[in-house]
């Protein structure tokens, strides 16, 4: 495959989703009217570069001879960095110009803005086997006036939250949360309130999960210097629920009051609704908002009014729901951006309503392209599509 064909072939992708949306007309709604699309999802309204149809390279003008994109340029323009480690998460930064990324198994946090070079701005010293690694990312619920950076990760004593300062080493504020060859994969969001919400894996200890006395397979709620949070039902605890398996993120819709965890839950992956100060109660996994029984690898989230797209790093799409207030769903799920992007795993949506996204195809088992792994960015689906369970 040439280095234009991916290009092309993500591109097309994208515009046959745009037809899709457009061709959905009414979807089944909750009451007694019918739902109607709007279809926005597309590139971003940037020059895009020229793809024959054969999916050749195009000769330079006046070569003679074949076009070749430089090392670790993307000639898609929905790709705003290219060339990294497996990337695990992404929070977009205040005003939607840039964004910063987690490396899995670097432990390498970037800034990353559309045509600038990849900034490090942090590294977490990670022990990435199995599925561990630097996995999660939160900005401070006071980011503007501190600077202020949360993740999960996987260290040699363990699984921790950490709190990173500008300039400043990592530090552990959450630890104690138990490791194990597989199940290590945690994520961290930030609740309406400001609340930290931690969602831990089970460190392959299904038991532990459920077990009161462990930190594993757990929902914890914890304030900014890792304390429980005002509210959890044991003052001197910050655990809300248990019964997880691999968190692969929480993201929080404001409007809605809600939190989203997504979770590979063995058997099927998972999808839960968390509210600001309603405990889940213990086995909070055993009651999903939504199950995948096809286990297609969820991972990232972001929620938007009135949708939620969630990352399938394993079906290697994106999957879009439709959730209600009253916590049900409407219309017909959709599964797009199949094989577009390869694996996609973080997902975030900026204040300027862009999606970013990032993927983690090398050493995934599956196609890589030369650019791999990439950031990108999208205009999102609106519109209503998505089902219950």
């Amino acid at each position: 495959m040439s280095r234009r064909a991916r290009p092309a072939s993500a591109l097309v992708a994208l515009l046959a989703l745009v037809g899709l949306l457009a061709g959905c007309a009414q979807f089944p709604d909750a009451g007694s009217q019918p739902w109607r699309e709007r279809p926005e999802l597309g590139p971003e309204r940037a020059p895009r570069p020229h793809l024959p149809e054969t999916g050749e390279p195009t000769p330079a003008p006046g070569s003679g001879g074949p076009s070749v994109p430089p090392p670790c340029v993307d000639p898609d323009p929905q790709v705003v960095a290219t060339c990294l480690a497996p990337l695990s998460a992404v929070v977009t930064l205040p005003g939607g110009a840039a964004a910063l990324v987690a490396e899995r198994t670097t432990g390498r946090i970037l800034r990353v803005a559309p045509e600038e070079t990849p900034e490090t701005v942090a590294t977490v010293p990670v022990d990435a086997a199995g599925d561990g690694g630097l996995t999660s990312l939160a900005l401070s619920p006071t980011y503007a006036e501190d600077q202020l950076v949360y993740a999960y990760a996987t260290t040699a004593d363990g699984n921790a939250v950490m709190r990173i300062a500008p300039g400043d080493v990592p530090k552990t504020v959450l630890g104690g949360i138990p490791r194990g060859s597989a199940g290590n994969r945690g994520a961290i969001g930030v609740e309406p309130d400001g609340t930290l919400l931690v969602a831990t894996g089970d460190g392959g200890d299904r038991a532990a999960a459920s077990s009161p006395t462990s930190l594993a397979g757990k929902l914890l709620r914890i304030d900014p210097f890792g304390r429980p949070a005002r509210g959890t039902p044991d003052p001197g605890s910050a655990v809300v629920g248990s019964g997880l398996h691999a968190p692969g993120d929480v993201c929080t819709d404001p409007a809605a009051g809600v939190s989203w965890v997504t979770d590979r839950a063995g058997s099927r992956d998972v999808l839960l609704a968390v509210r600001p100060g309603a405990a889940p109660g213990p086995e909070a996994a055993a009651a999903p908002a939504w199950t995948w029984p096809e286990r297609p690898g969820v991972a990232g989230c972001a929620a938007l009014p009135g949708t939620l797209l969630v990352g399938l790093e394993g079906s290697s799409a994106m999957f879009v729901l439709r959730p209600t207030p009253q916590g049900s769903f409407v219309g017909t799920p959709q599964s797009v951006l199949a094989g577009a992007y390869g694996r996609i795993t973080g997902t975030d949506v900026a204040s300027d309503g862009l999606i970013w996204f990032t993927t983690a195809n090398k050493g995934g088992g599956g196609p890589e392209t030369p650019t791999d792994d990439r950031v990108v960015r999208i205009r999102p689906p609106s519109g209503g599509a998505s089902g219950a369970d």
